[in-house]
């Protein structure tokens, strides 16, 4: 008797932790003044609809952008060894070219290459104008795809920051062949916003200005580019500057963003560097006063200041007459990250929360009815017994609810149909069990060791059943997408529920029913 009790202490606790945790979701997010847990079950985007995404990462232009910094990098360290380089250019998205002024020094380059740089091949250098030596040089295919898979990873990474600080709940981002991003955003109310935050590069560099170059001259020297200003920025339309190609500093060495406001109350974003940035920022202000500093976003000028004297401490500032809106997204692009290179979207689709209610009646209909038709038929087939799988049906239900409000899951479509599969399921179980004690019974045994024969010799049985179920739930998992993920979460949990139901639950309510009744027998 002292095992039952404990028993039904278990069950009693198992009861209160899921009505705690289900009451939330069912009083639609209510937590009764902080008395219950205030996490609850999201919609999927087919239920309460939102965006679907498929964007496609130009690998190509993470490649190119890290070839330039490896090109600043080689003439840097080649100082460091007295070796002078001409600095180098990218010709086209897939080369480095640099000249060697003295080709007395091509054993020291080319050892430095060697030691410092194995990511880079080259063929032997050609012979330019007054002995120079014109190098080319590629990363390796080895690197290359190294590169082009970080550059989708950091993407993914970069893309779920963003919106984690957008703030959706529950989104659905995973990559796809063709260095493409999948991504679904399930109640979202400014579509245009989040595709906005979603596909800006935010390519933060800071470029030297040459204004002794005339921006309307038809071929620029080498080395140098236009950028157009930013249309708010008062410098008029079509404004352009003409800056160094290579820039001096990048957003990887920014730390923090955040959005300010100055004296005049307009909002603009501050800027903190780290260590490396703000060393790289310092040497850039003292070697430079008096120049101007474009600070480029994403191909376009944001401001031009005037370099006035050396700025330490690594903090600097965007200012572009933005709204408060518009200079909030920039800090949060910034903070999250700059993508490693720009994202297009390929498919956009929306889906209308009127959708979505009929999809949550229709399952819920479907639901109902699937969950009276086997109520009806244990009850009258089985009896008392019925009524009793009936009841546990209904404990399998609430568990599922507050398994998925506790692990944070998001109901879909198919997992309402995973919970309807679950309703037809759940009685298999005790049917197994059913059967086993009325053969008992009929061998002449007492209620009581029919209960706990049948109870013991369906329990194998059933786990066994219930384990190949749950390991094909795991894969589909694993390697499914979200509307599938979605059916597996539900079944699994469901399975485990019914599990937990049926062979403990029940257990103890038939034991303590065989005690009571005693000589009468039980109703099965």
């Amino acid at each position: 008797m002292n095992g039952l009790r404990w028993r039904m202490a278990v069950i009693f606790v198992v009861l209160a932790a899921c009505v705690a945790y289900s009451l939330p979701s069912l009083l639609g997010g209510s937590t009764l003044g902080g008395l219950l847990p205030d996490k609850r079950v999201s919609l999927g985007l087919d239920l309460q609809g939102g965006i679907h995404l498929t964007l496609g990462v130009e690998v190509q232009k993470a490649v190119s952008n890290s070839l330039a910094m490896t090109g600043q990098d080689v003439r840097r360290r080649a100082l460091d060894e007295k070796v002078v380089v001409t600095r180098p250019r990218v010709l086209g998205e897939s080369a480095l070219e640099f000249v060697l002024p003295r080709a007395e020094q091509r054993d020291a380059l080319e050892e430095l290459l060697r030691r410092q740089f194995p990511q880079l091949a080259y063929d032997a250098p050609q012979a330019a104008e007054g002995g120079q030596l014109r190098y080319v040089l590629r990363f390796t295919p080895e690197e290359v795809r190294r590169l082009e898979d970080m550059a989708q990873d950091q993407a993914l990474r970069t893309i779920r920051n963003r919106i984690d600080q957008f703030g959706v709940a529950e989104p659905d981002i995973r990559k796809q062949e063709g260095h493409r991003v999948q991504v679904q955003l399930p109640g979202i109310s400014d579509p245009r916003r989040a595709v906005q935050l979603i596909g800006q590069t935010a390519h933060l560099e800071f470029h030297l200005v040459r204004d002794d170059i005339d921006p309307a001259r038809p071929v620029l020297p080498a080395g140098l580019i236009s950028l157009r200003y930013l249309d708010k920025t008062g410098e008029g339309a079509g404004a352009r500057l003409v800056v160094e190609k290579d820039a001096m500093l990048t957003g990887e060495d920014v730390s923090d963003a955040r959005p300010s406001f100055d004296q005049l109350n307009q909002p603009y974003v501050l800027l903190d560097f780290n260590s490396r940035g703000a060393s790289l920022f310092d040497r850039l202000t003292s070697e430079n006063v008096g120049r101007r500093m474009a600070i480029v976003l994403d191909g376009k000028i944001y401001s031009a200041p005037v370099i006035r004297e050396r700025i330490s401490g690594g903090r600097a500032s965007i200012s572009g007459s933005f709204t408060t809106a518009e200079a909030q997204d920039l800090a949060i692009v910034l903070r999250a990250g700059s993508l490693p290179a720009p994202v297009t979207v390929l498919e956009e689709r929306t889906v209308g929360p009127s959708l979505g209610q009929e999809s949550i009646d229709s399952g819920i209909h479907a639901a109902f009815v699937g969950a009276a038709a086997v109520v009806l038929f244990m009850a009258v087939y089985y009896g008392m017994s019925g009524i009793i799988a009936d009841l546990m049906l209904c404990f399998t239900l609430l568990l599922i609810l507050a398994g998925m409000a506790a692990f944070g899951a998001t109901l879909t479509l198919p997992g309402i149909a995973g919970v309807v599969l679950t309703i037809g399921m759940a009685v298999d179980a005790n049917v197994l069990i059913y059967e086993r004690i009325r053969e008992e019974l009929h061998n002449g045994l007492t209620a009581l060791a029919a209960v706990r024969a049948g109870f013991e010799r369906a329990t194998i049985s059933i786990t066994d059943s219930n384990l190949t179920t749950i390991i094909a739930t795991v894969i589909l998992y694993q390697f499914g997408t979200g509307p599938i993920r979605g059916f597996a979460v539900t079944l699994s949990l469901g399975i485990l529920a019914s599990m937990f139901t049926a062979i403990f639950v029940s257990r103890c309510i038939f034991e303590y029913w065989a005690r009571r009744a005693g000589a009468r027998g039980i109703s099965i």
